[in-house]
């Protein structure tokens, strides 16, 4: 797959596909088939992630694929187990509410995806990191959300587990102690995304109106409350 040229003038088609990849996507757990990904497919979304800006052009990035089931099932049993460390912090009402989320889609996805940070990638000078140390890791998240914008629209489903111990994912993958995991990402055909995001349909938390982050000139804190 080609990059497309910087001087590309998008038409119709081009900002109505893109806005909406934007608003189908889903974190999604429950909708994974199970089929594979066609290699052709994996490799344009990797291809896309890959694409996405990084500060001082550093690619601080690194893909995991994992396929092997006992890997799997591994990082699954430690998640349910990470998933009752918080339940264990829970009031009842919160307790109830989840009960009913679904955190992860580990085996019913087709694939697993690793996303580390080298913090080392293109050290000791990243041009544009010297005053802000966590911009390499924000490189890393614009790569993911790449990813997952480019599976949307791809017709496929991402997860993205966040109920792990660094160590344990780390460990679990071989990677080594200059490079830190930053999401287990669950991706593979889905049978639909949902119109809702689950934490919203189960009633975890509501989607905050736009008005009231934006904020002019200077933060408000009674609209930032």
């Amino acid at each position: 797959m080609t990059n497309t040229p910087a001087t590309h003038v998008p038409d119709a088609t081009d900002v109505v596909g893109l806005y909406d990849a934007m608003f189908r996507r889903r974190d999604t757990r429950a909708e994974f088939t199970g089929e594979p990904i066609p290699a052709e497919v994996l490799d344009r979304i990797l291809t896309a992630a890959h694409a996405a800006p990084s500060v001082g052009l550093s690619q601080p990035w690194d893909f995991i694929l994992v396929t092997d089931p006992a890997v799997r099932r591994s990082f699954r049993e430690h998640v349910h187990q990470e998933r009752a460390v918080f339940n264990d912090q829970l009031d009842a009402r919160q307790a109830e509410t989840f009960a009913r989320i679904k955190v992860e889609g580990i085996m019913e996805a087709g694939l697993g995806i690793v996303v580390s940070y080298d913090a080392d990638r293109g050290s000791p000078a990243v041009l544009g990191r010297h005053a802000i140390a966590d911009a390499g890791l924000y490189s890393v998240c614009l790569a993911i959300q790449n990813l997952w914008l480019a599976a949307t629209a791809e017709g496929l489903g991402v997860g993205w587990v966040s109920f792990y111990r660094e160590e344990f994912l780390r460990d679990l993958v071989g990677l080594p102690e200059t490079l830190r995991p930053i999401a287990w990402l669950c991706v593979g055909p889905v049978r639909d995304l949902p119109t809702v995001p689950d934490l919203e349909r189960h009633g975890w938390r509501n989607r905050l109106p736009l008005s009231e982050v934006v904020h002019h000139e200077r933060y408000d804190p009674i609209r930032g409350r």
